[in-house]
């Protein structure tokens, strides 16, 4: 997180300018846009076509306005892009939690998965953040109401779940690639891939490594798996066993 102040400036987005709260509009005519609008406007667009798709003029186009005026609502791309992410930040089902740590934690994460696959541009968005905005802040505060019953002090509790979000947007992204090559190879390559783990030029050489990919968990489901590999991060992250 960067600096407030001259080093967020130079860095091209100013939190305080950014996140402070809205000034009460002068008489007159009103806005014809609104930074609200803009901002659905452009997760609409990586929603549809991918972050790469998302530019000023892109933008513009979707609320029909002219791109130059687009600035002065959001001052840059990278403007922009903080607030898409506190936007969809704001998908989490915050509820109270229910001192069972573990179960809460696990909650929290199934939710940012389905935040990330609701907008799959969002993984590969959120090392580009350089602040927190109010959303974003909700979701930090309950994941240390819901570490608190854990033991750790505030600072681990974030270390904690900022390597569980990194996890849970590493696991989205590998499985969204894993359905696409699904999609586009079908059954054939998995079995030519089975086959040739298993011939003995792989299986003489490396029998541990032929052994665990060559015959995959094919009832496992998407959401199992998600649930082992989480609990197998958590137990840890936070010393448990």
């Amino acid at each position: 997180m960067t600096r407030t102040g001259t080093a967020g400036r130079a860095a091209g987005v100013d939190p305080e300018a950014l996140w402070a709260p809205a000034a009460r509009p002068r008489r007159g005519r009103p806005p014809a846009h609104s930074r609200a609008a803009i901002t659905a406007a452009a997760v609409a667009l990586a929603d549809a076509e991918g972050l790469g798709a998302v530019t000023m003029r892109a933008v513009a186009a979707r609320i029909g306005a002219g791109t130059m005026s687009l600035y002065s609502y959001v001052p840059n791309k990278e403007t922009l892009l903080e607030l898409m992410i506190d936007e969809v930040s704001g998908g989490h089902r915050l509820t109270e939690p229910s001192g069972d740590w573990r179960a809460d934690l696990r909650r929290l994460c199934h939710e940012q998965r389905a935040i990330m696959r609701r907008h799959p541009w969002l993984p590969a968005a959120l090392p580009a953040r350089r602040t927190f905005g109010p959303n974003t802040l909700a979701a930090l505060e309950h994941a240390l109401a819901v570490l608190a019953p854990a033991g750790l002090d505030a600072r681990a509790g974030l270390e904690v779940f900022s390597l569980l979000s990194g996890f849970v947007a590493s696991h989205v992204t590998h499985e969204l690639a894993q359905e696409q090559a699904a999609d586009s190879t079908g059954h054939a390559f998995h079995a030519a891939q089975a086959r040739y783990l298993r011939s003995p030029a792989v299986a003489d050489t490396y029998p541990a490594v032929a052994h665990a990919l060559a015959e995959p968990d094919a009832a496992a489901s998407p959401d199992a798996t998600f649930d082992r590999l989480l609990d197998r991060m958590i137990n840890g992250l936070t010393g448990t066993g």
